[in-house]
């Protein structure tokens, strides 16, 4: 099927899209569909940070080189007063998200949550806590015998208005039983999600790929998203990225990283399949720098975050660094007016050459 199509597309037309279309038609399509839902030739950036409020985990994902044993000499579980003296060296910057999550921890409750989100809002009125993700969600509903819907109730009264889309992996669960086999489900994901969406928050959705799917499954995966968004319409932005092999019990079936023509690839399809998610984010971060330009020239409208700190990918031995003024270069370079925005897609200042 040629890209070039103005009905909804179907699973079918996604699958050849995602398989056959060439690249370079796919890209330009996107790109066009792009300008029809945000049509300044602007990208957006964030400045955020990604600490971590605990690394011990119980659900030890196949994926992850991130958790630690409890009795592990690296195992680390943050107070709330370290968590925020995490968080004020970056607060100088201005208008700066902080996007908190951690392990599975058995021993950390929704009280230590809730420490936690006080804390960082008490470093300063320009912080947005973006924390959480459905999986973390589940788990301490677990732990507090509560339901998902009051867990994400107590984070609405302390002021938290938007979550990460994290932990989705590939909405699946042949490949989560395969990846992360005591993660919750697809369904469980997309439960929480829709809950989430109907208390008023605001989320992002992701997609991991790269491993043990199939095409069949990023297309499950996409049309499942699309049509949650059809019933709230609360999804902000879609986020792929790819797996990173190292450290991790995957990359012994994994070795080698996904080709970044696989990735544009994605963005590309995502964009044109999503056709009610205002924004998908190409990151200069998750893939490189390259690559992420790349796909601002295939439907992305968003560049993700300077990340000051984050600490998942780099156990991997895959580490990234980036400055707000390289950021802004990297965007000029791709065609655009660089942009920094909020976590609810806010322009706060623009940056003209």
């Amino acid at each position: 099927m040629s890209p070039h199509k103005r009905s909804r597309y179907s699973e079918s037309d996604c699958l050849e899209l995602l398989k056959d279309a060439p690249l370079g038609e796919l890209m330009s399509e996107a790109h066009a569909a792009r300008f029809v839902r945000q049509q300044e030739n602007v990208v957006t950036f964030l400045v955020d940070t990604n600490p971590n409020y605990s690394n011990i985990c119980s659900t030890r994902c196949r994926f992850c080189a991130f958790w630690r044993h409890e009795d592990d000499p690296d195992a680390e579980r943050l107070s709330a007063e370290e968590l925020a003296s995490r968080i004020r060296p970056v607060a100088e910057l201005g208008k700066v998200t902080v996007l908190l999550q951690g392990a599975h921890d058995p021993d950390v409750s929704l009280k230590d949550w809730i420490e936690y989100i006080r804390a960082i809002q008490a470093v300063g009125s320009d912080i947005h806590v973006h924390p959480f993700s459905p999986p973390e969600i589940l788990f301490m509903a677990q732990q507090e015998n509560k339901s998902a819907k009051e867990i994400l109730e107590a984070l609405w009264d302390e002021g938290i208005r938007t979550m990460p889309g994290g932990g989705a992996e590939v909405l699946c669960d042949r490949v989560r039983s395969e990846i992360a086999p005591a993660k919750c489900s697809a369904d469980a994901w997309l439960s929480v999600m829709e809950q989430a969406h109907n208390i008023g928050y605001l989320t992002t959705a992701t997609l991991m790929f790269g491993h043990l799917e199939k095409d069949e499954e990023i297309v499950e995966h996409l049309i499942r998203l699309r049509d949650l968004q059809d019933r709230t319409g609360r999804f902000l932005s879609f986020i792929p990225w790819s797996f990173k092999p190292g450290h991790s019990a995957l990359s012994e079936l994994v070795p080698d990283r996904t080709h970044p023509a696989r990735y544009v690839r994605i963005i590309a399809v995502a964009r044109l399949v999503l056709d009610n998610f205002p924004h998908v984010q190409s990151s200069w971060f998750s893939e490189s720098e390259t690559a992420g330009s790349l796909g601002l020239l295939a439907g992305a409208d968003d560049f993700g975050g300077i990340l000051l700190e984050e600490n998942v990918l780099r156990t991997t031995g895959y580490q990234r660094q980036m400055t707000i003024e390289k950021v802004i270069e990297l965007i000029r370079r791709s065609g655009f007016l660089p942009a920094r925005r909020d976590s609810f897609f806010n322009i706060l200042e623009t940056y003209p050459s």
